[in-house]
């Protein structure tokens, strides 16, 4: 079996089916944001005497998508069009879903009729606009729609499906990473994304038979513990942990502005008995969704755990030694870190670990009187996320003129970041002496909770 193609399992449940696609050539989603993994752009059919599709996908899989379309209904048409969210990645092949069931409604909020009208020359009259709680029968169920503005886009609804106890969320509880062995957490095994040699995770497999598989990497009961790649483990692992550090990633880039939003969106959908969540990116969460929800709560409350996010460029290397320093001395007292060298790194896993740790730390040297390129534009993105309650420490090496601690601190102040001191400027080469990181891991510690 291909690791790289999603197993054939489309049926959700009697009512519903997956006819989503995995991507693995976009390397940026949006055009920034690394996909190591890959990622899925999942479509469902909810299949009644009436049928519904809940979104689409993006563009390049047209023939893909139409055959697992037909597979699931064969020459029944489709009634209805559920347009839940309207980037491109999702309503790319509306027109082409227009073509093929030409008698189709469309179904949406009213603020999606401008996008509508300006990605695909359609009409209010092409439309039926939903409002909060309006619902829609396909026959023995009902659809129920409710809006979730800014969730993360304003024309963003989730769409219930009550006999099912199944909620479409859009891209909310979403993660980056495709979906190579099951679609539903219940079934997964494996979340690699990549090609790989251990048949542990094959339907043959069994948990203590070392035979079976090809790594022969095993914990004392037996287990296969092959690591692909990092964050994403081998064997019957628990979809939720694979996926963690990815759904982090995917909120804290994509959605990590809109806590505000998030929080309405949950109180709004906590009334109701949700058992399974599907999303328009990664798996179909049903063992896994209070474990999902609970994150996303954590995550939109801008709520951390004790550590520090280390972020720093360098252009001369000695910026680079103060970071290292730094970890080294957090490391012996035992607080958690996570370090990024933004001279080489995309921002996304900054963010992602900044929205896990209380305390943020930031190094520039001084570049053309101001902060090096790359860790301004981390700032910029650190300020469009409107991130709440962390501390910041700023560090930095300079020549003739020292300006980018004095700025990093202006800017942590002006978005409501809490300074851990005056931050620290040392003057060209590093040395300790000049740049007392044991001092500052040490106040660190003493604020940190354990």
């Amino acid at each position: 079996m291909s690791r790289n193609v999603l197993i054939d399992m489309s049926k959700i449940s009697e009512r519903i089916r997956y006819v989503g696609v995995n991507d693995l050539e976009k390397t940026l989603f949006e055009g920034v944001w690394p996909l190591p993994f890959g990622i899925s752009y999942n479509s469902y059919l909810i299949v009644d005497k009436k049928i519904a599709l809940i979104d689409t996908v993006g563009e390049g899989f047209e023939k893909e998508y139409l055959e697992k379309i037909r597979e699931e209904i064969g020459d029944r048409v489709i009634n209805y069009l559920i347009v839940n969210h309207m980037e491109p990645d999702h309503s790319s092949l509306i027109s082409l879903v227009l073509d093929i069931y030409p008698g189709i409604l469309i179904v949406a909020d009213a603020k999606a009729v401008p996008m509508l009208k300006g990605y695909y020359g359609l009409s209010e009259d092409d439309v039926l606009i939903v409002r909060d709680g309006d619902r829609l029968n396909l026959g023995s169920c009902d659809l129920t729609f409710h809006m979730t503005p800014m969730v993360h886009w304003p024309e963003t609804m989730m769409t219930w499906l009550g006999t099912e106890k199944t909620l479409f969320t859009g891209d909310a509880f979403g993660t980056f990473g495709a979906l190579n062995h099951g679609i539903t957490d219940s079934e997964y095994r494996c979340g690699c994304s990549l090609d790989c040699t251990c048949s542990c995770h094959d339907d043959s497999w069994d948990e203590n038979d070392g035979e079976s598989c090809d790594c022969q990497e095993f914990d004392e009961g037996g287990k296969c513990t092959h690591y692909c790649s990092e964050g994403f483990k081998h064997s019957k692992a628990d979809a939720f942990e694979m996926y963690r550090n990815e759904m982090i990633r995917y909120y804290s880039n994509i959605i990590g502005k809109y806590g505000g939003a998030v929080q309405s969106a949950m109180n709004k959908i906590a009334p109701l008995p949700v058992e399974r969540i599907c999303s328009t990116h990664g798996p179909v969460w049903e063992k896994n969704m209070k474990d999902v929800m609970a994150l996303y709560d954590r995550l939109s409350r801008y709520e951390t755990e004790p550590g520090v996010c280390i972020v720093y460029g360098s252009m001369y290397g000695n910026t680079a030694e103060a970071a290292r320093s730094l970890d080294r001395e957090l490391s012996a007292l035992g607080i958690p870190t996570a370090l990024h060298n933004l001279n080489v790194e995309n921002t996304s896993s900054a963010l992602r670990d900044v929205f896990r740790y209380d305390t943020i730390a930031v190094g520039s040297p001084t570049c053309n009187g101001g902060i090096f390129p790359p860790i301004e534009a981390f700032m910029h993105a650190l300020a469009a996320r409107s991130i709440k309650g962390r501390r910041f420490f700023a560090f930095g090496s300079y020549t003739w003129a020292a300006a980018s601690v004095r700025m990093l601190n202006d800017y942590a102040s002006k978005h409501g970041f809490t300074l851990l001191n005056d931050g620290i400027s040392f003057a060209q080469a590093y040395t300790p002496e000049k740049c007392d990181m044991a001092s500052v891991a040490r106040q660190i510690a003493s604020l940190t909770k354990h």
